[in-house]
């Protein structure tokens, strides 16, 4: 039978939120649990309103939970945010202190009786956080504090967080495991006999599942594609892709580079990519517009281009540390004139690790860009999925050697870089191979790379280069479509990248609905991971006679226009959100109803 529950642990920042959310996600890990976690958090270092949304089960879990079943109101403003959202048998930790004046120094911002005011909940377990902390050691600990009472109200046992506790602060010394461990046993005892109503059954356990982020699953994704160089220009929600690869840089032969701007960062990775060595960099949408000249070159010069853009709101600074999916049609558009490019947008972090893999082999192989898009909930989000993250035996690469040029080129000086081919792929070689000459320049050049204005080689260049895109199209997979047998009147929630899982759920849950069974009306699924080119010949098939809602983070229903743009099929309805924070499954129920009604 299938246990869920929704943590949702809030407070301000600086108050180690995040910090509680991963020690329970990895106690739940041992476990053999499944979990989904999300971090909320605003643009600042000290204050706000932060939060983990942490989901538990003990199956599968593909998108986030929404409505708490444990709420951990660390000040009063989560409290606030959150009460009358709560349902009757939610369990709510308050964070609630007894202050008299010999506790002025502690500054808590704690809840009283008057933020209990239209709560939906009356299971209230009253913690004073700050003081047991301070009776601990330190204030320091509260949120080790605030872990001990979650756990304990969840069942689990002390010794698997003692374990953990021990594991994660080895390296500090006996004195600050010492001190979170009087912490957390503290709050664990501190929650009595409280438990919540739903248990898991918690042992210790091995699994072949690991829990993983986007972001790290992009950054191993390089890795196991034999990228050696990372540069980059820090830039939320973006930077932890190339942060995950650091550890990294003292046993394998990578280069991490911060460069001073995005500029360079894209420019430094066309440059080591002409060397034959394999680059990535990473960035967000404003870094993505300074990147866009770079793109052209690589275009132009038929370099092989790795980037990561992982999505925010906009525009110009917007929401720094919100999710949104508001740069596709810029994406496939960017830079002057037009060129062949690669866009793919994963829907998961095992499907991120893979699609950089990809974006690797078809850079290199149609000597042209490729994008890989994410967003702040997909880079950040921290999700167990099974263990298939393989390195490749061996990596393809697709370079002249010093073999085949001795082969294939007599006289070497013949060697024609961007030579016309039935395939519009010419040979690549790399500088400094022999006799040879290799020739780059942004000007528009001949086959050998000498600059050229003349207009009928214009023509050949542009027509050389566009005439990838017939295989390229071959190379993209087509979108995942379910739908079920028999049934008509049929709508299909239709999204691409992150709103994968959420879409999935909403599904699940409208299939068995008695709104939408009494209107006689079913749904299906389509979710686009590869995105461009787009081969509108194997894909209008699919899609005719389909009734499409678009499912989307932007204002204008990028995807739905795409769609249209290349097929011709125009999409019935769309749900947009464009508030910064992520899909919930629910809520794309609530909207598919309302169309449909």
């Amino acid at each position: 039978m299938r246990t869920d529950i929704t943590v949702k642990i809030g407070g301000e920042a600086g108050q180690g939120i995040q910090t509680i959310g991963t020690l329970l996600a990895e106690v739940c890990h041992s476990a053999g649990l499944f979990t989904f976690s999300i971090d909320d958090f605003e643009s600042r270092i000290r204050g706000g309103h932060s939060f983990n949304l942490l989901r538990i089960s003990n199956e599968q879990v593909i998108a986030p939970g929404h409505i708490p079943d444990i709420l951990v109101a660390i000040d009063q403003r989560t409290m606030n945010l959150n009460k009358a959202t709560l349902l009757s048998d939610s369990l709510v930790i308050l964070n609630a202190e007894n202050k008299s004046d010999s506790d002025a120094d502690i500054d808590d911002n704690s809840c009283s009786e008057a933020d209990l005011e239209g709560c939906g909940s009356n299971n209230i377990l009253k913690i004073s956080l700050n003081r047991l902390a301070k009776e601990a050691g330190g204030l320091i600990t509260a949120n080790t504090v605030a872990a001990g009472c979650i756990f304990a109200v969840l069942g689990t046992p002390f010794e698997m967080l003692k374990e953990l506790l021990v594991k994660k602060f080895k390296a500090k010394g006996d004195k600050i495991i010492d001190l979170n461990l009087t912490a957390a046993k503290m709050g664990y005892e501190a929650a009595g006999t409280v438990r919540y109503h739903k248990q898991f059954d918690w042992k210790p356990c091995k699994t072949d599942r690991i829990v993983i982020s986007g972001a790290k699953a992009a950054g191993l994704g390089a890795l196991a594609s034999d990228c050696r160089f990372f540069p980059f220009y820090p830039m939320s929600p973006a930077t932890g892709v190339i942060a995950s690869v650091v550890p990294y840089s003292g046993k394998l032969p990578i280069v991490v580079e911060q460069a001073e701007d995005e500029i360079a960062a894209v420019n430094m990775a066309i440059g080591a990519s002409f060397a034959g060595v394999r680059s990535m960099t990473s960035t967000s949408g404003g870094g993505f517009c300074l990147m866009t000249e770079g793109l052209g070159i690589a275009a132009m010069t038929e370099t092989p281009l790795v980037i990561v853009n992982s999505q925010r709101p906009g525009p110009a600074t917007g929401l720094p540390t919100r999710t949104a999916q508001p740069d596709l049609l810029f994406v496939i558009n960017a830079s002057q004139d037009d060129f062949p490019r690669f866009v793919l947008a994963p829907g998961n972090p095992a499907e991120t690790f893979e699609s950089v893999k990809k974006a690797f082999y078809l850079s290199e192989k149609y000597q042209v860009p490729a994008i890989i898009m994410l967003d702040q909930f997909l880079a950040t989000s921290q999700v167990t999925q099974q263990n298939f993250f393989k390195v490749n035996k061996d990596v393809e690469r697709f370079i002249f050697t010093n073999i085949d040029i001795n082969k294939t080129l007599s006289p070497p000086s013949e060697y024609k870089r961007y030579a016309v081919t039935d395939s519009g792929i010419s040979p690549r070689a790399l500088p400094c191979m022999g006799n040879i000459m290799v020739r780059a320049t942004g000007n528009e050049h001949n086959e050998k790379g000498e600059i050229s204005e003349d207009a009928t080689n214009k023509v050949n260049m542009t027509n050389k280069r566009n005439s990838k895109l017939a295989a390229m199209k071959q190379e993209m997979d087509l979108p995942e479509i379910f739908c079920p047998k028999g049934t008509d009147n049929q709508f299909f929630l239709t999204g691409w990248g992150s709103s994968k899982g959420p879409i999935i759920e909403a599904y699940e849950i409208l299939k068995s609905d008695k709104r939408a069974n009494e209107k006689g009306i079913n749904f299906g699924y389509i979710i686009f991971k590869d995105i461009w080119p787009m081969d509108a010949e194997r894909l209008k098939p699919l899609i005719a006679n389909k009734k499409l809602i678009m499912v989307e983070q932007n204002s204008n229903c990028q995807m739905g226009k795409l769609i249209t743009q290349e097929t011709g099929i125009v999409y019935n309805a769309s749900i947009l959100k464009i508030d910064g924070r992520p899909f919930y499954a629910q809520y794309i129920v609530e909207k598919a109803l309302e169309i449909i009604s």
